[in-house]
């Protein structure tokens, strides 16, 4: 297998019918073709069970539903990219801090769970195999670190994890077992949350071939840290790794007269002043860019380290693609405003300019 050098591009439809507009060099090209000619190849798509509101109203933030997954598999797949199929088991954003039950699945208990988990994942990728369109890697869950569809798969409550996650492998298997299949947490540097985690899971559940972590700098500790912990967990579990997401700023500008929108609806940078203190490289073009090289240079000194997906290298200011519609927010019970906040994040400048960082991505 080539290094994967991966791209999540899960707003990519949204940002398209927002106007967003990416330019290589001056000359304005679709997405996906500037991120191929920059050496490219695998896409990474997260699928949401039912973004939509009771009445139809849409989430946003891609509102990645299978219809979206689909068309997006199918031009990344025409385009020879790989795809890795990222399950959320949600109607929406799950991650560390909420791993909400899908709406179609509400009240049923821990084991009525793990039957819909293989039901749906199986029915997915048989859609997708019909399509023309079979994933090349399957990602069981996102960020699980603290578990997958609360309360029932919560941590410390391990037999449920396992049997969740467990159940969706089963499902892959049945399918097409030659599919790869990754188990993915945050916190990519705190080596004692991967251990605890793995040593818990495989003890009960399926195997699995590669451990997918989540790396960024402002959140996730040192680059030592992440070496640490990538080569631990190839020595300790035999699996192979991939920096499942990754980023880094290019800036500190506010973006926010891109986005178009009242302030009141404005969400903000993710990397809030106060966080850019301890990074290791400068929130510059520059800095970003010898980021990923030096992430990409410890990631191919680990055993089995097979690359990394760069998590929303497209998702730019541009008028009604932000993290979350109004519908969205009642269905999380979250507070607003629901704006962009990945911006100064992208491999693209405000204006969809390609950043310096895609040069030290065609040459690794």
């Amino acid at each position: 297998m080539d290094f994967i050098k991966g791209m999540d591009v899960s707003t990519l439809l949204e940002e398209e019918r927002c106007g967003a507009k990416y330019y290589d060099h001056g000359v304005r090209k679709e997405l996906l073709d500037i991120l191929k000619s920059y050496g490219c190849n695998y896409v990474r798509l997260r699928l949401w069970n039912d973004p939509y509101a009771e009445d139809g109203r849409p989430y946003g933030a891609g509102t990645n539903d299978l219809e979206t997954t689909l068309e997006l598999a199918k031009r990344a797949l025409e385009k020879g990219m790989g795809f890795l199929l990222d399950f959320h088991y949600s109607d929406f954003w799950a991650d560390p801090g909420k791993q909400n039950i899908p709406k179609a699945w509400r009240g049923h208990d821990a084991e009525e769970l793990s039957k819909d988990v293989c039901a749906y994942t199986k029915e997915v990728l048989e859609i997708l195999q019909k399509e023309n369109a079979m994933p090349t890697m399957v990602q069981i869950g996102n960020e699980i670190t603290n578990g997958l569809l609360w309360p029932y798969g919560k941590k410390p409550e391990f037999d449920n994890i396992a049997k969740l996650v467990s159940a969706g492998i089963k499902a892959v298997r049945e399918v097409d077992a030659s599919i790869p299949v990754m188990i993915h947490l945050d916190n990519g540097g705190n080596n004692e949350i991967y251990v605890e985690w793995f040593d818990n899971y495989v003890k009960r559940g399926l195997d699995f071939d590669i451990i997918g972590l989540s790396y960024y700098p402002f959140w996730h500790g040192t680059l030592d840290a992440l070496s640490v912990n990538m080569k631990d967990m190839a020595r300790r579990y035999g699996k192979k790794i991939v920096v499942a997401e990754v980023s880094m700023g290019f800036s500190t500008e506010d973006y926010r007269r891109y986005e178009g929108i009242d302030e009141s609806e404005l969400k903000g940078m993710a990397t809030k002043e106060e966080l850019t203190k301890s990074l290791e490289y400068p929130m510059t073009p520059m800095g970003q860019a010898d980021f990923m090289k030096d992430v990409i240079r410890r990631i191919k000194e680990v055993p089995g380290g097979l690359g990394f997906f760069y998590w929303e290298p497209g998702w730019i200011p541009v008028p009604g693609c932000g993290w979350a519609t109004e519908a969205a927010l009642e269905y999380t019970g979250e507070q607003g405003p629901g704006g962009n906040e990945w911006a100064n994040q992208a491999l693209f400048d405000y204006e969809g300019n390609a950043l310096p960082a895609l040069d030290v991505i065609r040459d690794a």
